[in-house]
This record gives structure tokens, C-alpha cells and sequence, in this order.
């Protein structure tokens, strides 16, 4: 079974709490109590596979930025929560963003955006559009506007960012298998070429070495015929006189 760690952000007040404790114990929370860290497991099957999660609620007040920072560098995947009920609350999820992404030195981090409170027509700031245009903004990030009272898309929400999680833990799996097989096809390649090397310096040496007897056995001949010639024998003489 494999472990998958789901990071809740957003600002305070937006229903983290709501979202997370409905989805993993099927219980709306209604009473408002500021969160500063909470963590929540739950086995759930996706796509035929066990999966347990490990979510952490984080908090949304400022004075607790820095342990925020740690949650991040040590989640998979992220739930960026606004309430439809609070612009700011959608304006402060711009900066988490960047913040996920520096802290993660990608642009590629499995991410869902949520707009909680969607039952509370009456009390609306942002429209369904306005989440949608962010969305977009950040590259189509999937999007789901959320009742934690109702349920509404709370499960799905999750199954799409763990599912994110899976496709990104397959394609680093896949890139890495390639590029064992790309090294071992390079030190394939280096050691037959060291061999082809090998061979050619070999047939140097023996090329060398029958050129060497080739010219021993010429001299050697030409020396038996000089023997043979009494003029070679008498112009050796004079040679040696002079």
C-alpha cells in the first residue's frame, strides 16, 4: 500500500478543517475553532489501488507561516481552499501558490483548488467563474467548488489530487528506468568500442612484428648471397684496406 501525504491550505476561516474532517470521517464540522496543525489518515481505493493517505490540516493565521513551510517541503500533493464567501481569501491563495511552487522548485506539483461554502448562495463574493479563471490562470488546475456541509465534491476533490500524485510517481519512475537503460546502452557502447580498440592495436602489433622478421629474413639472405660472391668478399677487403 502506498503512502501518499496531502497538505490543506488556505486561509483561515475557509472550512480546511470542514473539508478534511468530511471527507475523512464523513462528519461536518460546524463550530469554528482556529486549526494549527492537524493530521488525519485514511485507506481509500483509486483506480483498483490501495492508497493511505496522510492529510494535514495546516493553519491559516500568519503567525504560523514558518511551520507551513515544512509541511509543504514534505507534502505530495495540495488542496488550496478559498471560501466563495471571502475574495481575500481567494487573493491570499495567489501567494500560497508561489509559495508551493518555490518551495517545491517546480511548476509542476500535484494541486487541486477548491471553493468551499458553495451551499451559501445568499452569501456569495465569488462566482463559480471566478474560481474557474484562476484555474486557468494556473494552467488548468483541476477545480471543484465544495460543500463541507453537503459533501459536494469533497471526495472528489481528493481522488484528484492523489490521482495527480500517481500519474507523477509514474512518469519519475518512467524517466528514471529510461535513463538506467540509456547508461547501461552507453557502457554497452564504451566497452565494445575499448574491444574494437583492442583488436586494432593487436593487428598493429602483429602487422609490426611480421615486418620486422620480413626485414630480419631479407638481410639475412642478402647476407648468404654476399657470402657466396667472391667479388663482394674482394670489395669487402679493399673496403676494410682503404
Amino acid at each position: 500500500m502506498r503512502d501518499y501525504k496531502v497538505v490543506v491550505l488556505g486561509a483561515g476561516g475557509v472550512g480546511k478543517s470542514s473539508v478534511t474532517v468530511q471527507f475523512v470521517q464523513g462528519v461536518y464540522v460546524e463550530s469554528y475553532d482556529p486549526t494549527i496543525e492537524d493530521s488525519y489518515r485514511k485507506q481509500i481505493e483509486i483506480d483498483g489501488r490501495a492508497c493511505d493517505l496522510e492529510i494535514l490540516d495546516t493553519a491559516g493565521v500568519a503567525q504560523f507561516t514558518a511551520m507551513r513551510e515544512l509541511y509543504i517541503k514534505s507534502g505530495k500533493g495540495f488542496l488550496l481552499v478559498y471560501s466563495v464567501t471571502d475574495e481575500n481569501s481567494l487573493k491570499e491563495l495567489l501567494a500560497l501558490r508561489e509559495q508551493v511552487l518555490r518551495i517545491k522548485d517546480s511548476d509542476n506539483v500535484p494541486m487541486v483548488l477548491i471553493g468551499n461554502k458553495c451551499d451559501l448562495n445568499d452569501d456569495r463574493e465569488l462566482s463559480i467563474d471566478d474560481g474557474i479563471k484562476v484555474s486557468q490562470d494556473w494552467g488548468l488546475v483541476p477545480f471543484y467548488e465544495t460543500s463541507a456541509m453537503y459533501k459536494t465534491n469533497v471526495d472528489e476533490a481528493f481522488v484528484d489530487v492523489v490521482r495527480q500524485i500517481m500519474r507523477k510517481d509514474a512518469a519519475t519512475s518512467a524517466e528514471k528506468k529510461q535513463q538506467k537503460e540509456l547508461q547501461k546502452q552507453n557502457e554497452v557502447t564504451a566497452d565494445e568500442a575499448g574491444d574494437n580498440n583492442a583488436v586494432v592495436a593487436a593487428d598493429a602489433t602483429n602487422t609490426t612484428s611480421k615486418n620486422k622478421d620480413s626485414s630480419k629474413k631479407a638481410r639475412s639472405n642478402q647476407a648468404k648471397k654476399d657470402a657466396s660472391n667472391p667479388d663482394s668478399k674482394n670489395k669487402s677487403k679493399c673496403c676494410v684496406i682503404m
